[in-house]
């Protein structure tokens, strides 16, 4: 089985109001990312949530979510991470988590179709997309791994581990660019749904 983990607690400091809430199409920026992983047909899903908690349980249908609230989360991602993977060790029969940002809406079904199946074969502990020549999200990994991610800290996520042990990583290459976080007006101008 594998779950999904959602990371969207953050506090928007760089586009100065909430990016969960940003209308995206006919929804918002992170329900736009919370529909893509549902299409993606997980066995379970998992949200970590932080600031802005209240609006965004009032602005979403979260059925079938698994909500975390991560009370530490302007101590940076790896807080996130850390409450998502915890509650994920805690409360699923999954041995496999696929990590996505709730501020990357452009995540392609293909890629994360083809990251599965690659988890599915490998041995190795995590599964990494490679776009061109860089690493980026989604990343699956593997049950072992857990406890060791569960003990980072500050604002980046599992990537400085992973490349500090590439005999854990199964690469899966990719030709398109990376999927590039909203952090930015410049960024919700370029990525924004036009209407």
């Amino acid at each position: 089985m594998i779950a999904a983990l959602v990371l969207a607690a953050g506090g928007s400091t760089r586009l100065g109001r909430p990016k969960q809430l940003e209308p995206w199409g006919d929804t918002t920026l992170l329900g736009h990312v919370l529909h893509l992983v549902e299409l993606a047909k997980f066995d379970e899903r998992y949200l970590v949530l932080g600031a802005q908690t209240d609006d965004v349980l009032d602005s979403h249908d979260l059925t079938g979510w698994t909500v975390v609230e991560n009370p530490e989360w302007d101590q940076g991602l790896a807080s996130s991470l850390r409450a998502g993977l915890d509650a994920v060790t805690r409360f699923s029969r999954s041995d496999e988590v696929a990590i996505f940002l709730g501020d990357q809406p452009d995540v392609d079904l293909d890629v994360v179709e083809r990251l599965i199946q690659t988890a599915r074969k490998t041995k190795r502990q995590a599964v990494v997309p490679k776009y061109r020549y860089i690493w980026s999200n989604p990343v699956i990994l593997k049950r072992p791994l857990w406890s060791r991610l569960m003990s980072l800290d500050g604002d980046e996520g599992a990537k400085r581990l992973l490349q500090a042990h590439p005999e854990w990583v199964e690469e899966v290459w990719f030709e398109q660019r990376p999927p590039r976080d909203v952090d930015t007006e410049r960024d919700v101008g370029d990525l924004r749904p036009r209407q």
